[in-house]
């Protein structure tokens, strides 16, 4: 192939030198007395071709790439080289080492909040009822409210989580109204009327059991916390759901009672480990295999955007 485009440039500068000699012998044959339009544009085109041919030899051939060379490595080179290589490795490492915390946390488990466990156990239930003594207070009788009331400092973050999405009504037995007061004094105290939903206007007082009862019966709430067994049994018929709150578990129970030592206890979490997300109780969430399943798809998600940033980032 190049010695075909050889020949055919030597061919080219054959002719043009051929058609050069004719041009400039007819040019000097002629007298400049004798020139004329033709042999003035004839001579006009003659020095064009000239300069045009001569640039085209002048131009350079195109450069060819060239292939690098390989250098023999010298010892510093080869230092530099063994330095390089370890760094990499170094970050490949590292590099494994983020994906890998990224896969351990794609199988921890979810763990729910404390307000996504009292929902969840309460059935998302719209109106609660609840005793004072014994669940909320620390006091147990109605003469012991005559002298003090105490909130119990470990159900109090369940109650407020309570009256985040539940419309709450606290209700109790008293002999006097001094012991109402003593029991509005606590409350407030204790923060629930101002960092919970709960205002003073829910919380009812009567001056008998079956008072009690008849709070229950006309709030027609979704679920009613009691310590006395007979409100208890006596509901049973009105409410849908009743706790019990009993350091005894009877032995035979109805499908909506159930019975706990606590409050909180009931909701899988003492005052101690509220705090602590890894005291989760898994036996809470197998109630309502749906919500798990939705918690997983949504911590997945977030694990593999983390993963997938984690891999852009390299």
């Amino acid at each position: 192939m190049a010695d075909s485009s050889r020949d055919d440039l030597v061919q080219l500068l054959k002719r043009l030198g051929a058609y050069l000699t004719v041009q400039m012998s007819n040019l000097f044959s002629i007298s400049p007395d004798n020139l004329s339009t033709r042999s003035v544009g004839a001579l006009a085109g003659l020095v064009i071709a000239i300069v045009f041919t001569w640039r085209l030899l002048r131009t350079p051939p195109t450069h060819q790439r060239r292939r690098p060379k390989r250098q023999a490595q010298t010892p510093s080179s080869s230092g530099v080289s063994t330095a390089v290589t370890v760094a990499s490795g170094l970050s490949s490492s590292l590099e494994d080492s983020r994906a890998q915390n990224v896969i351990d946390e794609f199988f921890q488990p979810v763990k729910p909040t404390l307000g996504q466990i009292v929902r969840q156990r309460l059935s998302e239930a719209r109106k609660v009822t609840c005793r004072l003594l014994g669940v909320i207070l620390e006091e147990s009788s109605p003469e012991e409210l005559q002298k003090q009331a105490t909130v119990r400092s470990s159900v109090l973050e369940v109650l407020l989580e309570i009256t985040k999405f539940c419309d709450l009504y606290l209700m109790e037995r008293i002999l006097d109204d001094e012991s109402g007061e003593k029991v509005l004094l606590a409350l407030e105290n204790a923060g629930i009327f101002t960092s919970g939903g709960l205002v003073k206007d829910k919380v009812l007082f009567c001056s008998t059991e079956n008072g009690r009862t008849s709070f229950v019966r006309q709030l027609e709430p979704d679920w009613h916390i009691d310590t006395s067994p007979d409100i208890i049994f006596q509901l049973a018929r009105f409410i849908k759901y009743q706790l019990h709150i009993s350091p005894n578990r009877p032995e035979r129970t109805d499908s909506n009672l159930f019975t706990s030592p606590t409050l909180e206890q009931f909701f899988g979490f003492t005052h101690k480990l509220i705090h602590d997300d890894s005291s989760l109780n898994w036996g809470l969430w197998i109630m309502d295999p749906v919500k798990l399943l939705q918690a997983n798809i949504q911590h997945a998600l977030v694990v593999r955007a983390s993963f997938c940033s984690s891999c852009c980032s390299r």
